[in-house]
């Protein structure tokens, strides 16, 4: 299992201590989730953060076949935000299994309706454009707009969700309302 598991920092130095304990932590998520692709952790510092509680963020990321999950937490202490947001994740994992065993309705599960050559996702970070400062690159899933709302709340993304849509054969936007509805983007070329 912790050859599946990347820590990343930001502003910080990860010493020995710390990265035992992440990958202690992290570790046992293996025995509630099988089909674990990769989990990246990405730990952060902020000096000049506005509140003391928000100067250290742990941010855990879990990719599988057919899913997406992701919490992250801020913290006046490192260890208080990795605790806080494993937390978050298990409790994510027992929402995304109880939503699995319910399945598609049409027997197969999101991981079966993927084709095997898809790409997992890559994080790419370009300094040279001086607007756009990431790039990012993922497998879009066929599912419907249910399950998109499920997927959009279980990646913790509050404000839009890019998905396939498997009932009309099209690249959709999901995003969230300001009276807590959702709203569906449909792109046509011009």
């Amino acid at each position: 299992m912790e050859d599946k598991i990347a820590i990343y920092s930001k502003n910080l130095e990860i010493s020995d201590r710390t990265h035992d304990y992440v990958i202690n932590k992290i570790g046992k998520v293996d025995r509630f989730l099988s089909d674990i692709d990769e989990i990246r952790v990405d730990l952060s510092h902020m000096k000049n953060a506005r509140n003391a509680a928000d100067r250290y963020s742990s941010q855990i990321t879990i990719r599988g076949k057919g899913f997406i999950l992701r919490t992250e937490e801020k913290a006046d202490d490192l260890s208080v935000a990795i605790d806080a947001s494993m937390d978050k994740m298990m409790r994510q994992i027992e929402r995304f299994k109880g939503k699995r065993a319910r399945g598609r309705g049409d027997g197969k599960s999101v991981a079966e309706t993927l084709p095997a050559e898809m790409d997992h996702s890559i994080d790419l970070e370009k300094e040279e454009a001086p607007r756009i400062t990431r790039h990012k690159k993922f497998a879009v899933l066929p599912m419907s707009e249910e399950e998109a709302i499920e997927q959009m709340q279980l990646t913790a993304h509050d404000d839009f969700f890019v998905f396939y849509n498997a009932d009309k054969a099209a690249i959709n936007i999901l995003y969230k309302r300001s009276d807590d509805t959702y709203g569906v983007i449909e792109p046509e070329i011009a």
